[in-house]
C-alpha cells in the first residue's frame, strides 16, 4: 500500500526526452518500473512493485477513463490515454500513456506494458477541462453518466477517444506541422 500524499497544486516538471516505463500484471499490479518512473514519481522501485498502478492516479482522474482503459485491454485492444498522476511529494504530472498487451504462448493476456511521456501543456489543458466535466458528472450522476458524457463529447466531434487524442497530440503551429510532415517523409 502506498502512502497517499496531500495533494498539492504544483506540477512536476521533467524532460520531454524522459520516457517512463512500467509493467503490470493483468490485475494492474506493478511488476516493473524504470528509473525515470522512480525519478518523476518520487517513489523507489521497492515501494512501487506489487502496488496497483491506480494508486498513483491523481484524484482529478475520472473513474470512467479507467473503466475505458480496462474495457479496451480486456477486449484485447491496446490503448493510448492521457493520465494525471500524483507524485509522492503531492505534486502532479500529466502523461500520454501507450498501453501495450503482452500475451503468453497460448495467446492469453500475460501483462501490460505502459510507455509514458510528458503531455505537452496544450494537451493537458484540453484534457483537464474534459476530465473536470466528466468528474462533475460522475460525482453527481455516477460512472455510467460520466461514460455517456465522454461518448457524447466524442460523437459531437465525430471521433473515437484514440482519434481525439491523436489529433490533440499532433504538433500545432505551421512550423511544427512542417517539421512533423518532413519527419514523416524521411521515415
Amino acid at each position: 500500500m502506498l502512502y497517499r500524499p496531500i495533494v498539492l497544486d504544483k506540477e512536476v516538471k521533467f524532460s520531454k526526452k524522459k520516457f517512463i516505463v512500467s509493467k503490470t500484471d493483468i490485475k494492474g499490479r506493478i511488476i516493473f518500473v524504470n528509473k525515470n518512473f522512480c525519478d518523476v514519481s518520487g517513489y523507489t522501485a521497492a515501494e512501487l512493485i506489487g502496488v496497483e498502478q491506480s494508486a498513483l492516479s491523481h484524484p482529478d482522474m475520472p473513474r470512467a477513463i479507467f473503466y475505458m482503459i480496462w474495457k479496451s485491454l480486456y477486449s484485447g485492444e491496446e490503448i493510448s490515454v492521457v493520465t494525471k498522476n500524483l507524485a509522492k511529494s503531492g505534486r502532479y504530472y500529466w502523461l500520454i500513456t501507450d498501453i501495450l498487451i503482452e500475451r503468453d504462448s497460448n495467446g492469453e493476456l500475460k501483462r501490460f506494458s505502459s510507455f509514458n511521456r510528458i503531455a505537452p501543456e496544450h494537451v493537458s489543458r484540453v484534457i483537464e477541462e474534459l476530465y473536470r466535466e466528466m468528474k462533475l458528472v460522475e460525482k453527481r450522476d455516477g460512472l455510467e453518466d460520466s461514460l455517456q458524457f465522454l461518448e457524447t463529447f466524442l460523437e459531437q466531434r465525430g471521433v473515437s477517444y484514440n482519434e481525439f487524442l491523436e489529433d490533440l497530440v499532433k504538433p500545432k503551429g505551421v512550423l511544427n506541422i512542417l517539421i512533423h510532415n518532413f519527419k514523416k517523409v524521411l521515415s
